[in-house]
């Protein structure tokens, strides 16, 4: 009896909390948007499997600008390039908040460059970007890195000898090593049993953030905690991640000289002993772990993702391939390695790796910010504690900005003389100061890497090129591409 008079109390105060929030709406001159239920919101009314594609959708009655409530957390979505530049480049600094997504606060416990905020963004942000870039992220330094790794790759593809394989771990690999030499200042085998298992890990936790249970996770994570679910395996994974993270910082702090930097968890060690005695540092051992997790996962499964759809695109699309193929021969040649510089001589290659990040739009919904303060916004207020979504859906997807937006064609970096050009609606790493701190490293290894393999090999499937279905496996919050067994045939 007791127990039913709870829930019924505890039913009545939400739904009057709800009718508050909804009265609030009017009186806060929130954006418009559709009418939710208590407690579920607006969960009902979006594709469980595409949520940003409902998002779109709504747009379209109710403006570029709409508030929505995923459970019970009010969050406004921006749509169109127009919207999300006005937000996230003119009203920068109103914009630099991000979202305590409940699945990265239960990893990371909200230490780390991903989802902190104020002081401790800012401290770790301009760190990291500095170190980075002296250890050459986007330099000559890093390019020798990336080219050395694309030989290994380049080898172990020839290794197959022209036989069906699975590209993922190859792929993975690769990318994962060019971090690896960043962060802990050596590479592994594609080989190493223990690597790969790590590789898996950061494999399925992308899948599963991008599937509806991660989704769900995020909206409602106090019951998913007591749910027995896969969510459960996905957690413990990571902490053996994060175990050998650790392993790695001690390792570091056994043999570390102060002078000499191997690595970003040198340069973070030293700076954590200089600071030790400072009470407002942000550099302790749960920042440097938390970031470390942050670089490895962002780092490898985004761009090896990348890599394995532009194979799918070359297969999809054999013409494409073949043009890309004969402008490196004949610009680069067969023997030498690609260089960043070659790339203004290779305006078709460019454009082409430019579409295929336009048209995979690995991440629609963009990591969510957040209002850290109320904000005025286009004459709408977006009260402090709301979540916002810049969808780069429909900035990579415009009808505005792109002629065939639906269509994979490499014309939409492509003057009327074939010249490469730019278009400023090309946002696949977000844009202001909450952008990818690694997309120069990423611009590179997508180009050097791919430049590579085209050099060497034709790619191909055994059931041709409409066997081949470029929609993604999973959707939410990434795009994860379908794996295919491909064939790699040497040019020469």
């Amino acid at each position: 009896m007791e127990l039913s008079v709870t829930l019924i109390l505890a039913g009545l105060i939400i739904a009057l909390l709800w009718l508050f929030s909804v009265k609030s709406r009017k009186h806060m001159c929130l954006p418009p948007g559709p009418t939710g239920l208590p407690i579920l919101g607006n969960m009902l009314q979006l594709d469980k499997r595409a949520p940003f594609k409902t998002m779109l959708k709504l747009s379209e009655s109710h403006g570029p600008v709409i508030t929505i409530y995923l459970g019970l957390q009010r969050t406004v979505v921006l749509v169109g390039y127009d919207a999300v530049k006005e937000a996230l480049v003119d009203q920068a600094d109103d914009f630099t908040g991000r979202s305590p997504v409940p699945f990265l606060m239960r990893v990371t416990k909200g230490y780390g460059l991903g989802i902190s905020n104020g002081e401790r963004w800012r401290q770790l942000r301009r760190f990291t970007l500095t170190t980075l870039r002296d250890f050459g992220m986007g330099r000559k330094g890093m390019e020798k890195w990336i080219q050395e790794e694309g030989k290994h790759l380049v080898d172990r593809i020839n290794s197959t000898k022209a036989t069906p394989f699975d590209p993922t771990y190859f792929m993975s690999c690769a990318v994962s090593n060019v971090i690896c030499c960043l962060v802990f200042g050596q590479r592994f085998s594609y080989d190493d049993n223990n690597f790969l298992s790590l590789l898996q890990i950061i494999s399925e936790t992308l899948k599963f953030g991008s599937s509806p249970w991660g989704q769900l996770y995020n909206i409602f994570p106090w019951l998913m905690e007591w749910l027995p679910g896969q969510q459960h395996k996905v957690f413990a994974n990571i902490e053996k991640l994060k175990e050998f993270i650790m392993k790695k910082i001690q390792e570091h702090q056994d043999t570390l000289d102060p002078s000499s930097h191997r690595d970003y968890i040198d340069c973070f060690l030293t700076r954590l002993s200089q600071e030790k005695h400072m009470p407002t540092t942000e550099f302790h051992y749960d920042n440097l772990v938390a970031t470390v997790l942050n670089l490895y996962l962002a780092g490898t499964e985004t761009t090896s993702s990348t890599l394995r759809f532009a194979l799918n695109v070359l297969i999809k699309y054999p013409k494409i391939q073949e043009k890309m193929q004969q402008e490196i021969v004949d610009v680069i040649g067969k023997e030498r390695c690609p260089r960043m510089e070659d790339r203004k001589s290779l305006p078709f290659t460019d454009a082409a790796l430019h579409e295929i990040q336009r048209f995979m739009d690995i991440v629609p919904m963009s990591i969510p910010h957040y209002a850290l303060q109320d904000i005025s916004f286009r004459g709408y207020t977006i009260p402090k504690s709301t979540m916002i979504i810049p969808l780069l859906h429909s900035v990579l997807k415009g009808e505005k900005q792109w002629a065939t937006p639906w269509s994979f064609n490499p014309q939409h970096f492509l003057d009327t003389n074939g010249n490469f050009k730019k278009n400023p609606a090309f946002l696949p790493f977000s844009a202001g100061k909450r952008a990818c701190v690694g997309e120069s490293l990423a611009r590179m290894e997508i180009f050097l890497f791919l430049v590579s393999l085209l050099q060497r090999f034709t790619f191909s499937c055994s059931g041709g090129p409409d066997s081949v279905d470029l929609s993604p496996e999973t959707s939410s919050f990434a795009h994860v591409p379908r794996k295919y067994k491909i064939i790699a045939t040497p040019l020469f």
